[in-house]
């Protein structure tokens, strides 16, 4: 059995306690690291989706304006216009 000094219980207690706090500061570190990395990875893919929504958007309004001036394009004519097909959304 070792039997230790009473003034060292509240040191070696003290330590313990430190290195615990350090654990958990170190882990909310890293927690705090992953989420600003997921809405910096977040924010941008948003931003992207916006720029190609819009683009489409665009699209559309120029699709209906023809269409409602009676300028109906020839099929070939609109693929060309519209290049859906071709493009990656995602």
């Amino acid at each position: 059995m070792s039997t230790q000094p009473a003034h060292q219980r509240p040191l070696q207690q003290d330590w313990a306690n430190r290195e615990y706090i350090e654990v958990i500061t170190g882990s909310i570190k890293k927690i705090t690291d992953f989420l600003n990395s997921f809405d910096t990875s977040c924010r941008s893919r948003l931003a992207t989706l916006n720029q190609k929504l819009t683009e489409l958007e665009r699209r559309v309004e120029y699709i209906e304006a023809r269409i409602a001036t009676n300028e109906l394009p020839t099929e070939n004519h609109l693929v060309d216009d519209v290049e859906i097909g071709s493009e990656n959304f995602v």
